[in-house]
């Protein structure tokens, strides 16, 4: 996520309603994931790094999803 969308998710009313905003950024990950895998297929993209560094986003916001509903 970049400074913009944290700032978007920072200003939600509750924490119930940031939580949400957070599984739309994993959704929106989850698209993304969903076209490298297509560039991939199609020879547009090799590395591998990009792949590696989306995991790892998604990692982290799962873990603060995860944080954030054991203080609820």
């Amino acid at each position: 996520m970049n400074y913009y969308t944290r700032r978007e998710g920072a200003a939600r009313n509750s924490r119930k309603e940031y939580i949400q905003f957070l599984y739309i950024a994993l959704g929106s990950i989850a698209e993304i994931e969903t076209q490298l895998i297509i560039a991939n297929n199609l020879k547009y993209l090799k590395s591998k790094q990009l792949k590696i560094d989306i995991e790892k986003i998604k990692r982290k916001l799962i873990k603060l999803i995860q944080s954030l509903k054991k203080q609820e």
